[in-house]
């Protein structure tokens, strides 16, 4: 049994090393938005090249996010940790010294191979290191300071872009890297998950992966209209068709289709695909928008998206409570609804936009949609499966998000109209970014009719989610299994 107590120091440092570790990886997914525009000037980039900036990370992040948690489960969480911290680093440094956007977009998607070792070993050392009475709070803490993280993260970014330069922003990871790792190494005790026997589905991961991929190249270049374009859309669909295949087929599945046999699980995880593919085009292209069109500072545009994950690390706590005592069905609901109406509120935002009339009435409510339903949410994803396959159903519903933000950054310019110099048009990417809006909130109407009609309240005696704070704009909060793991072999 776990035997470190928070109060010691030997936890302080734990928790340390866990939010510092987790924290790189959180904040690189929401301060690379806000830095795109000066990245397309110094790189001289199309708006193709600045979303395969987001997206090649999404796709790598998304599609090995469960093998990661397998690979501590099986080596040593610590050991897969620190190799993730490490890996993230360099990656890091090679994103900051890119000499063109070929190389920024390589080195992008190897980010995201870190993001994906350290993100889930972060959370498990957390559980596998405390002893019970204190691993409440340590997970609390944990998910507080990583929510501290997330909001201030668009702000730091933007702070960076305007004075050392965007490539700072990348840069930054580094020294982070080198203080976590001796740390974790010296006072996080190594655990695993005491799976010896058995096979990695590596497979079902390249599968998954190289889907997302050549889908969102088939979207980003759709307008070229070329046969590579339409075999690249092909090739990801019979991609898609065997990942399918081979976790049905497979005896040790990463994402086992059994899962989705509960309905709640499924019409869960239907409602996490609408409302985070609103919002991973709504934070793309309002970065873009700020900027662009409005005509404000990188640290401008950044601070102005301060308030959405200020209010889901005030009021998430809370949110929870609340869909404990009435169920998830009606914030599930309610929630889209008044995210979609902090959308179109957006359409306020054009050439000399006022802050405190314009965007910041978009922003709250935009924010009070997300707090109604990103905990609740969680909760039922929790409650929809065995306690034993919490962690498994978490990782599925978080890379299920991370999806669909993906696959919204990539298909969103193109149903907007958004040409490959768009973000170089004021003018036309106004125009663009309207209809980007509406498309977007249509989604999310569609995310709480979807809600309404299939999703149910569970059972009192059902798991709860242990991170109640929550900051991120990107992705629902990761838990872990009872023993701090994976689920997924």
């Amino acid at each position: 049994m776990p035997d470190v107590r928070l109060a010691s120091p030997q936890g302080r440092w734990i928790l340390f090393t866990t939010v510092l570790g987790s924290g790189m990886a959180l904040l690189d997914s929401t301060v690379v938005n806000v830095a795109l525009p000066a990245i397309g000037r110094d790189l001289d980039a199309d708006l193709g090249a600045l979303q395969w900036t987001v997206n090649a990370y999404m796709v790598t992040l998304a599609g090995l996010i469960l093998l990661g948690g397998a690979l501590g489960d099986r080596f040593g969480r610590r050991r897969v940790f620190v190799v993730g911290v490490l890996w993230f680093a360099a990656a890091s440094l090679l994103c900051g010294l890119a000499p063109n956007t070929g190389v920024l977009i390589g080195a992008r998607a190897l980010q995201g191979v870190g993001g994906a070792l350290l993100t889930p070993g972060s959370l498990a050392l957390i559980q596998a290191s405390f002893h019970p009475d204190d691993r409440g709070r340590a997970v609390g803490l944990w998910s507080g300071f990583g929510g501290i993280g997330a909001a201030v993260g668009p702000f730091v970014g933007g702070w960076l872009v305007d004075g050392p330069g965007w490539r700072w922003v990348f840069l930054l990871n580094v020294p982070f890297a080198l203080l976590c790792a001796p740390v974790a190494v010296r006072h996080v005790p190594e655990s695993s998950g005491g799976k010896a026997e058995g096979h990695f589905d590596v497979l079902g991961a390249a599968l998954g992966a190289v889907a997302l991929a050549l889908v969102t190249y088939a979207l980003i270049e759709a307008e070229e209209g070329s046969l590579l374009v339409a075999g690249s859309a092909v090739a990801g669909l019979a991609a898609a068709v065997g990942f399918v295949l081979v976790e049905k087929r497979r005896p040790g599945p990463m994402m086992p289709l059994e899962i989705f046999a509960s309905r709640q699980f499924s019409a869960v995880n239907g409602v996490t695909l609408c409302v985070y593919a609103a919002f991973g085009g709504f934070f793309f292209l309002a970065a873009l928008q700020l900027q662009v069109v409005v005509g404000w500072s990188a640290l401008a545009a950044g601070t102005a998206l301060l308030p959405t994950t200020a209010l889901m690390l005030l009021l998430s706590a809370r949110s929870g409570e609340l869909a404990d005592r009435i169920g998830p069905r009606l914030p599930l609901t309610v929630g889209p609804l008044l995210s979609a109406a902090g959308v179109l509120l957006m359409l306020r935002v054009g050439p000399g936009a006022a802050y405190a009339t314009d965007v910041l009435p978009a922003l709250l409510v935009l924010g009070l949609g997300m707090v109604t339903l990103v905990a609740p949410l969680t909760a039922t994803v929790l409650a929809s499966v065995d306690t034993a396959r919490a962690g498994l159903a978490s990782g599925v519903n978080n890379a299920a998000a991370r999806a669909a933000g993906l696959l919204a950054v990539a298909a969103l310019p193109l149903l907007a109209g958004m040409g490959p110099e768009a973000y170089r048009q004021p003018e036309a990417f106004d125009s663009a970014f309207r209809r980007a809006m509406v498309l977007c909130a249509g989604v999310l109407v569609a995310g709480s009719l979807f809600a309404l009609a299939t999703v149910r309240r569970p059972a009192p005696d059902c798991r709860r989610p242990e991170c109640r704070t929550h900051g991120s704009v990107a992705v629902p909060p990761l838990e872990a299994g009872r023993r701090g793991g994976s689920d997924a072999v």
